[in-house]
């Protein structure tokens, strides 16, 4: 897991230098981490908040269940 962890670190070092290499500035260095640490938040949110707080029965498999989960939550709130 450790070795998972540290390929994802390592995918988004450089994923994120190649961003910032094609055209550095500091407005773009600030987007970019404002967009990591949201889909950050948002993974938090999927997988712990909904989890712990919202609903402590349903167990998500990935983030397409949770999209899942959400829409027929919100279908069925409607009717």
């Amino acid at each position: 897991m450790y070795l998972k962890a540290a390929l994802f670190l390592g995918i988004g070092v450089l994923a994120s230098a190649g961003v910032l290499a094609e055209a550095f500035s500091f407005s773009r260095l600030i987007l970019l981490a404002l967009a990591v640490w949201a889909f950050c938040r948002l993974y938090y949110f999927a997988f712990y908040v909904i989890e712990n707080y919202i609903d402590a029965d349903f167990r998500f498999a990935g983030l397409g269940s949770m999209l899942l989960y959400l829409w027929r939550k919100a279908r069925c709130s409607g009717e």
